[in-house]
């Protein structure tokens, strides 16, 4: 009997240590594209984590910082047909991450799909506005409903609204309401586990600095 519990424990502790192995790779890599600029640098970790995605394809978290970090990368192409082909490589790993979750989205996963939906508009955007849009605004209603402390809410209306013309309700100043309600919600988060998602800080700290430094 005791050799049975032995075996049975050694068997579980295996299991956790293998479970845990995403944790490290996936810490790293994630701070190596969101702690830099540097295209190249960014392109290299994103597509390091789009392996450790098909590695560990059962963790969520996995693809979600596939899918966030190439999202990101649309952003930053100016070719409107490579920024399409990132945020199609994007919208893969965010069904393969709904399908771990069994479809069971979370504030985290719609502020997800509303950035991504904003980075599709943002390629063209007085052709993809009422389409794209409509989608931003359902997915950030939605993730305000999961969890309205959730600051990736206020940071992503803040970036809308910097980038919005003055003429259109947009511009710094009206954004700058939703970068200050980001940056108290950030001083509450935890940032020490990839687990919990946690992305968005240093970026509110970046868009506040800017609208300060204008108001000087």
């Amino acid at each position: 009997m005791k050799n049975i519990l032995l075996t049975a424990a050694i068997l579980l502790s295996g299991f956790a240590a293998t479970a845990q192995d995403y944790k490290t790779p996936l810490t790293a890599t994630y701070l190596a594209f969101d702690t830099t600029m540097n295209e190249q640098p960014r392109l290299e970790a994103a597509n390091k984590l789009k392996l450790i995605a098909k590695k560990f394809p059962d963790v969520w978290q996995a693809n979600y910082y596939a899918a966030y970090a190439f999202t990101n990368l649309s952003y930053a192409e100016k070719d409107a047909a490579k920024r399409d082909a990132y945020l199609d490589e994007a919208q893969g790993y965010y069904e393969d991450m709904l399908a771990v979750l069994d479809n069971k989205e979370n504030s985290e996963t719609h502020v997800l799909a509303a950035m991504m939906a904003n980075a599709r508009m943002a390629v063209k955007p007085q052709q993809r506005y009422q389409k794209y849009g409509k989608i931003f605004d359902q997915h950030l209603d939605a993730a305000k409903a999961d969890n309205p402390d959730n600051p990736r809410i206020y940071y992503l209306k803040g970036v809308t609204k910097y980038y919005t013309p003055k003429m259109f309700g947009g511009g710094a100043d009206a954004a700058k309401p939703y970068f200050e309600k980001a940056e108290t919600l950030f001083a509450n988060e935890q940032t020490d586990d990839v687990d919990v998602i946690h992305w968005g800080k240093p970026q509110t700290a970046y868009f506040l600095g800017a609208i300060r430094k204008e108001e000087q």
